[in-house]
């Protein structure tokens, strides 16, 4: 029986990305799936469909900070959350991160799993900037990768062929239902199934017959 393919469509700026993005990771090598990362523009997804980030309801803002912090501990993943983190996501554009990650992607994409990882950090963890020249090229350094491959994907991320790539997958998310992040889009029985959110996955091992071990299977 072939591998089901799962799509993991992403921004580093989402929390609830890298809570699913790491549960995956753990369950890539335990269920019969195939794991595709997909680095998208969570921002052209809401502007596509017309939402709206979760802290313009006050009250849910409030609520999703404490769901967070729970979350993260449940999932042990170091999201640190603050009372300044929504005017931190509002105020940082990863429009030329996810370009970076996408222009990974394409050239060296053994690198997209600990890159992605290490933006998620420096953003969630210890509450850095992600957005500019210098703290993409930092958090490429802590990743692995050389002062010259890192460089070299810099100067990509301005390219026709990086934006359009970045734009083509942030449309395929939205057609498969996208409206936010994380996006996970399971190909079962020759047809798309989207989860969002990182709390569905426990559904998605139930629709593609996989068990499901917690968030931190032994």
């Amino acid at each position: 029986m072939g591998r089901t393919v799962v799509e993991l469509f992403y921004d580093v700026i989402s929390p609830y990305s890298w809570l699913g993005f790491e549960v995956l990771c753990r369950y890539q090598h335990i269920w019969n799936i195939d794991l595709r990362f997909r680095p998208a523009f969570l921002s052209g997804i809401m502007q596509q469909t017309g939402n709206k980030p979760p802290a313009m309801l006050p009250k849910r803002g409030e609520y999703m900070l404490k769901d967070l912090k729970r979350m993260a501990k449940y999932y042990q993943v170091p999201v640190q959350t603050s009372r300044h983190d929504f005017q931190r996501i509002i105020s940082t554009s990863t429009l030329a991160t996810m370009r970076f990650l996408t222009a990974i992607d394409v050239t060296n994409p053994q690198y997209l799993e600990p890159l992605s990882r290490e933006f998620w950090l420096r953003f969630w963890s210890q509450h850095e900037d992600i957005s500019q020249p210098e703290d993409i090229l930092a958090v490429a350094r802590q990743a692995g990768l050389s002062s010259e491959l890192s460089q070299k994907i810099l100067e990509m991320t301005s390219t026709p062929a990086v934006k359009d790539r970045l734009k083509e997958t942030t449309a395929e998310a939205v057609k498969h239902g996208a409206f936010g992040m994380p996006a996970v889009v399971a190909h079962y029985n020759g047809e798309p199934h989207l989860f969002f959110g990182c709390d569905r996955l426990e559904l998605l091992g139930s629709i593609i017959g996989e068990k499901w071990l917690g968030p931190v299977p032994s």
